[in-house]
């Protein structure tokens, strides 16, 4: 894949060093002045445009499956946004340079086990996303407030609540979808610990991104892919790795995260999915494997505002009983 681009880049050098000189050296050959030209300048109007050709500017996606000039995919303004949430699965496209989007919710979980429950009010989920310097380029930002209740017949009711850790990431656009070729991106993330003291000892981490904090640099890598199946069904999935702390030995531990989505349309304005996803760790002594199903609708009310609703359920001992939640998203 790198072959052709490098390539690609000495065709640009050429098309944009070399054809001025050559063209002008032929004109002083003919005799005619450079004043003169300026009225005699030949029809390009069937070539490209060098400027964009060589910079690049008409770029959605950082590379692409074949060769050529032309790069579809990536963010389009022109259509309905694209969200991280409500799904685990997060979009394969950014949101374009110069766009922000702002996708909000709330999340209560329950979990019962051993005479024991608990529950989790994950409040605000902000995530804000912002693109800059290529359409491909997405700056991502979030933290959260997390509120959770034990209740047991020893120790009756606890409670207790603060801010999680601060997550912050980078979307790259890599490539559109051709054919049976993904659409992908990916995201370099990571976890600062900024949470608030509460938290840093709970014994069972939360799934998805509403994490407890662990008061360490958690870094982690996102691949997301996606396929447009039809005009009304679609098909995405991600992979990540992250570094986890065990909240039985402190150490550190990769958390092996796997998921897939399926997306459809009812109508212009209503949808939904249904998606399946695992955590999985890697070298942690207490943490154990959980696995989840989740679905939900989500409805348009404008191609710049989306609203929707999830649940989900946990398909071992080890899951959250169930979870449900809603949430909005707006693009600015």
């Amino acid at each position: 894949m790198h072959g052709w681009r490098v390539v690609w880049a000495g065709v640009c050098v050429a098309i944009c060093s070399g054809i001025p000189a050559v063209y002008s050296s032929s004109i002083r050959a003919q005799g005619v002045s450079d004043e003169e030209n300026a009225y005699r300048a030949p029809d390009d109007s069937w070539a490209p445009r060098r400027a964009d050709a060589c910079r690049g500017s008409n770029r959605k996606t950082l590379l692409q499956w074949s060769y050529g000039t032309g790069f579809g995919g990536g963010p389009n303004l022109e259509e309905p946004l694209a969200t991280d949430r409500p799904d685990f699965t997060e979009a394969s496209s950014t949101v374009g340079r110069g766009v922000a989007q702002l996708e909000f919710g709330y999340t209560y979980f329950h979990d019962s086990a051993d005479g024991e429950s608990t529950t989790v009010h994950s409040v605000g989920e902000p995530l804000l996303r912002y693109g800059f310097g290529f359409d491909w380029l997405e700056f991502r930002i979030a933290a959260n407030y997390l509120r959770e209740v034990r209740r047991s017949q020893d120790a009756g009711r606890l409670s207790d609540g603060g801010a999680s850790d601060l997550y912050l990431g980078l979307k790259i656009g890599l490539t559109p979808q051709e054919g049976i070729l993904p659409e992908m991106a990916l995201i370099p993330q990571m976890l600062v610990p900024s949470g608030s003291e509460p938290f840093s000892e709970l014994e069972e981490p939360l799934p998805g991104p509403a994490r407890m904090p662990k008061a360490r640099v958690l870094p982690g890598l996102n691949w997301l892919y996606g396929w447009d199946l039809t005009e009304r069904l679609s098909l995405a999935g991600s992979t990540q790795f992250n570094l986890d702390v065990d909240p039985a030995t402190h150490g550190r531990y990769t958390l092996f995260a796997q998921s897939i989505t399926v997306g459809f349309s009812l109508t212009e304005r209503l949808g939904g999915y249904v998606e399946w996803y695992t955590l999985m760790p890697s070298g942690a002594d207490q943490i154990k494997p959980e696995y989840y199903f989740n679905g939900g609708p989500v409805y348009l009310v404008t191609d710049n505002l989306q609203l929707d609703v999830r649940a989900g359920i946990g398909l071992n001992e080890a899951a959250q009983d169930y979870f449900l939640g809603s949430g909005a998203s707006v693009r600015f």
